[in-house]
């Protein structure tokens, strides 16, 4: 196993993904959820992230192709997903659990887009495709389990935070999940419409 691709595809995606990132959106979409729904939640939205990574590194640019899809689409599609999240944390919609299950909320925006979005997805393709042998894709599976793994640490161990933060504290952060959330949506579309324009000045 090539240990320096492991380390770079390692890496890549624990900066990509972000789990300290991550924790106030987890902690504001599953503050009002018991411990055990948290924990729950928790490993759907790895599991859920972890099968769209392998699928798009396996077959990831078959699929595109076939949907004549391009990758800014994807990323324009996931920014204005995350928009109407962030707009919910926002207004304190999600604040009542009765409107959330535990499976949405791992499902979307969790698992995809937050953990599996179009960054992680785009640099797991690229490192398939600059994989010469069995060796390179092995270490790069190991790599992904791994990067899956520290995340799920970090999500499964924050419901400590929960107990310290107490309701009101869980709304603040929530507020705040919310704006840095709204901010990650307007930086993906951003960056698709900068993708679109220059593949239609290249393409001009």
């Amino acid at each position: 196993m090539d240990l320096n691709l492991f380390g770079g595809v390692f890496v890549t995606l624990l900066v990509i993904m972000d789990p300290p990132g991550m924790m106030p959106i987890f902690l504001a979409l599953t503050g009002p959820l018991s411990a055990r729904e948290r924990n729950r939640a928790a490993w759907q939205a790895v599991a859920l992230a972890l099968g769209v990574i392998v699928v798009f590194a396996v077959a990831g640019q078959t699929l595109l192709a076939y949907l004549h899809v391009d990758l800014p689409a994807l990323q324009a599609a996931g920014g204005l997903l995350l928009i109407l999240v962030a707009l919910e944390l926002l207004t304190g919609k999600t604040d009542d659990p009765t409107k959330q299950t535990t499976s949405n909320i791992a499902l979307v925006p969790l698992g995809t887009p937050l953990l599996a979005g179009p960054g992680a997805i785009v640099a797991t393709m690229l490192f398939v495709q600059q994989a010469e042998s069995a060796g390179d894709h092995f270490a790069i599976a190991i790599a992904i389990v791994a990067v899956m793994l520290t995340v799920w640490i970090v999500l499964r161990f924050s419901g400590g935070i929960v107990r310290v933060l107490r309701p009101g504290g869980i709304e603040v952060v929530t507020r705040i999940a919310g704006l840095l959330l709204a901010a990650i949506a307007v930086q993906l579309i951003a960056d698709a419409i900068f993708a679109f324009v220059a593949d239609f000045t290249g393409a001009a």
